[in-house]
């Protein structure tokens, strides 16, 4: 312990050198934003919308100067590989389903050929189920919230299955963008209610919630129908999308826990304390991360889009200003010291599609489901949908990412057997 502490005292110390050899170039700037997509257009489409409640004054937020970076202004720039158009995950905390089932389409041709478009909400109805059991069985003691990990979808999908988009698409008649406020707080007293008064008949909470979750989201089919024959959720995953759930590592670079081993991701969202992750060194995580896309792979990936170069409705983008962090000084430790005082949380998931090279630096062209990337709105923004991602941002704020195994396999070998629990 008192290493790590030394450690992360010296790396405060190389910051601080850093900062006093090379002067900030970069400037911030306090911005006031409007109400933008979010209130305007996906609050608006959902029914009883009320605009005096939910759009909030606006305040004063401390960004980076977009001016000082010479960030890419147009995603047909990259290198990008086949991917569903991006689509809104709407008034819900489910990006960790949209990002995972957009990779897990692109996926799908990468293996077949063939162009998917999934259900994202038929996985978070099944997730709100794992919960249920989860409750009963520890009697309350979980984490019960709207947010999940990426490995949750595979783990969902390995249990439950999969379905078409077209035979579950999670909308009730009418609706134009999800909303789960209402049904998360039923969901939500209703755990309460189990709780205080201690009813732990799974059956029967198990019931509750799919009533609860019939009437918001609508009831998923037993059976879809694909090309004349009739599958289950389970058998649509394996005889048409050949994805095995097993194929997939969830790759994590933090110094907390020791590298080459699995290990927890200590983060709320990974309400089931899952314990599988890859732990590597950053410049690892970094080089996996960059030779996937390089051989045609892509990731989801998740973290922090709550900094001060988060420049969503200015450019798209994400940059880590001089003034946070010098270049020369980001690395495990700087990271660390981020997420070990809260300054970095997990906040987001996403899918990374694409790639460039300029001037030295590599960008990530990163497709998003939430609604700070659609500012301006289709007709405005030419790369709405999408952010570019610096790669210092990614190697300071991105927590972990999932990747096909085969990207892993010179990697495997240094991992230590996990001892039976």
């Amino acid at each position: 312990m008192m290493k790590k502490i030394l450690s992360l005292i010296f790396s405060v110390l190389l910051t601080l050198i850093a900062f006093a050899q090379q002067p900030s170039h970069n400037k911030g700037t306090f911005k006031t934003y409007e109400p933008g997509y979010f209130q305007n257009t996906i609050l608006k489409g959902i029914e009883a919308y009320d605009a005096s409640k939910d759009i909030p004054k606006a305040k004063a937020t401390f960004k980076a100067d977009a001016s000082d970076f010479d960030i890419p202004n147009n995603k047909e720039t990259f290198k990008q590989y086949w991917h569903n158009e991006p689509v809104s995950q709407g008034n819900t905390n489910t990006c960790w389903s949209f990002s995972t089932t957009s990779y897990l389409e692109s996926e799908v041709l990468r293996i077949t050929g063939n162009k998917v478009r999934i259900s994202e909400m038929y996985t978070v109805y099944c997730e709100y189920l794992e919960r249920a059991h989860a409750f009963v069985q520890s009697h309350g003691n979980i984490y019960f919230g709207e947010g999940s990990e990426a490995n949750a979808v595979t783990k969902i999908w390995k249990k439950y299955g999969c379905l078409p988009y077209e035979s579950y698409t999670g909308f009730l008649p009418g609706q134009t963008f999800y909303a789960h406020d209402k049904m998360f707080e039923e969901l939500k007293n209703y755990t309460e209610f189990i709780k205080k008064n201690s009813i732990w008949d799974e059956s029967a909470v198990i019931s509750n919630f799919k009533s609860i979750l019939n009437h918001y989201m609508g009831e998923p089919p037993l059976n879809v129908t694909v090309n004349g024959s009739d599958y289950n959720p389970v058998e649509y995953l394996r005889s048409i999308l050949r994805i095995n759930p097993d194929d997939y590592c969830d790759v994590l670079s933090y110094m907390q826990k020791p590298y080459w081993n699995q290990v927890e991701y200590e983060v709320p969202d990974n309400w089931w304390h899952n314990a599988d992750y890859y732990n590597i060194p950053l410049d690892d995580f970094m080089n996996v991360l960059k030779t996937a896309l390089k051989k045609g792979y892509t990731v989801a990936i998740g973290g922090d889009v709550s900094e001060p170069g988060f420049l969503a409705r200015e450019a798209n983008a994400a940059v880590v200003p001089d003034f946070d962090i010098p270049s020369a000084a980001i690395n495990e430790n700087s990271r660390q010291f981020r997420f070990s005082n809260e300054t970095t949380t997990d906040d987001h998931g996403m899918h990374v599609v694409g790639y460039m090279e300029k001037n030295g630096v590599t960008w990530f062209l990163v497709k998003d489901s939430g609604s700070g990337s659609r500012t301006g709105g289709k007709e405005k923004n030419p790369n709405f949908g999408y952010y570019f991602f610096h790669e210092d941002y990614v190697k300071l704020k991105m927590m972990d990412f999932m990747v096909h195994k085969d990207m892993m396999k010179d990697l495997l070998p240094k991992f230590k057997k996990q001892e039976v629990k």
